[in-house]
C-alpha cells in the first residue's frame, strides 16, 4: 500500500513539473521507479535484472498523459508557436525509435550511467553557456536553423528515449538559447515530448518480446500498467494543481528552478 501512495504523491509531482518545466514524467519517474524496484525485489529477480528498463518504458507511458494535457493547457493560454514545435517534432520522433531499440540492447547499469553523465554535463552547459540563466526582453527570438531541427532533433529523441526523460532537458535549452522566455520554452516542450513518448513506449512494448524472462501479468512489455496507472492519477492532480501559474514565474527563478531539478534527480541516480 505504501508502495502505491508513493507512487501517486510523485505521479503528482510529475504533473506539476510537466506543466511548468516541461519535464513529462521522466526525471522524476525515472529515479523512484527504478529504486523502488531495486528495494522490492533481489537482484537475480527478473523485475530486480530490468528494474532500469521498466523505469524507462513506464516512464515513457506515463509521459503520453502529461504531454498530451499539459500542451492543451499551454495552447489555451497562447504560449505554442508552431514553427519551433514542426518539424523538429517528426524528426524528434525518428530519433526515439533509434533510442528506444538501442536502450533494449544496452544493460540498466549502462542507461543509469548515461542518465547521470547526460544530467551533468547539461546542467553545466545550463550554468556556463550564456543564454540560458539570463534573458533581455530586448532579444527577437530566432528561427531554428537546418541542422537545428534535422540532426538535432534525431539527436534529441534518441537520446531522450534512450534515458527515458522526455527531450526536455535539451529542448528546453536549445529554444531558451533561440531567445524564448522559459515560460515559452518549456511549454514547447510538451508537444515536442510527445513523438518521444509514443514512439519509446511502442518500441519497448514491442522489443520486450525478445527479452529471455516473462514479467508478469501486470506488465505489457516492459511497462509496469499498475504503476502507470496510478503514477498517472496522481499527475492529473499536480496538473490541475500547476495550471494556475502557467506564465506567472519570474524568467530568472523559473531558470534556476529548473536547473536544481536536474540537480536533484541527478543526486536521486548516483545513489544506489
Amino acid at each position: 500500500m505504501f508502495f502505491y501512495l508513493l507512487l501517486a504523491l510523485f505521479g503528482c509531482m510529475t504533473g506539476i513539473t510537466a506543466v511548468l518545466f516541461g519535464f513529462g514524467g521522466g526525471f522524476v519517474v525515472v529515479p523512484l521507479l527504478y529504486h523502488m524496484l531495486m528495494v522490492g525485489h533481489r537482484a537475480d529477480d527478473p523485475i530486480g535484472q530490468s528494474a532500469m528498463h521498466i523505469a524507462v518504458a513506464t516512464s515513457t507511458c506515463v509521459m503520453i498523459v502529461n504531454a498530451l494535457i499539459a500542451t492543451g493547457k499551454h495552447h489555451r493560454a497562447g504560449h505554442l508557436i508552431r514553427h519551433y514545435v514542426w518539424p523538429l517534432g517528426g524528426f524528434i520522433g525518428l530519433g526515439a525509435i533509434v533510442g528506444a531499440v538501442a536502450a533494449m540492447w544496452a544493460s540498466g547499469e549502462l542507461i543509469r550511467f548515461a542518465f547521470i553523465t547526460y544530467l551533468g554535463v547539461t546542467i553545466l552547459d545550463c550554468l556556463f553557456r550564456r543564454g540560458f540563466l539570463t534573458q533581455s526582453d530586448a532579444v527577437i527570438p530566432r528561427r531554428l536553423g537546418r541542422a537545428e531541427v534535422s540532426g538535432g532533433g534525431v539527436g534529441i529523441g534518441a537520446i531522450a528515449t534512450f534515458l527515458g526523460v522526455g527531450g526536455s532537458v535539451m529542448t528546453v535549452p536549445l529554444l531558451r538559447r533561440c531567445g524564448l522566455s522559459m515560460s515559452k520554452a518549456t511549454s514547447m516542450a510538451n508537444p515536442l515530448s510527445l513523438p518521444v513518448a509514443v514512439a519509446g513506449t511502442l518500441t519497448y512494448m514491442a522489443m520486450a518480446g525478445f527479452a529471455e524472462f516473462d514479467l508478469g501479468p501486470w506488465f505489457v512489455g516492459y511497462v509496469d500498467v499498475l504503476a502507470f496507472a496510478v503514477l498517472t492519477a496522481g499527475s492529473m492532480i499536480g496538473i490541475r494543481l500547476a495550471t494556475p501559474w502557467i506564465g506567472r514565474i519570474p524568467d530568472r527563478v523559473h531558470a534556476w528552478v529548473y536547473i536544481g531539478l536536474l540537480v536533484l534527480v541527478m543526486l536521486s541516480m548516483c545513489v544506489k
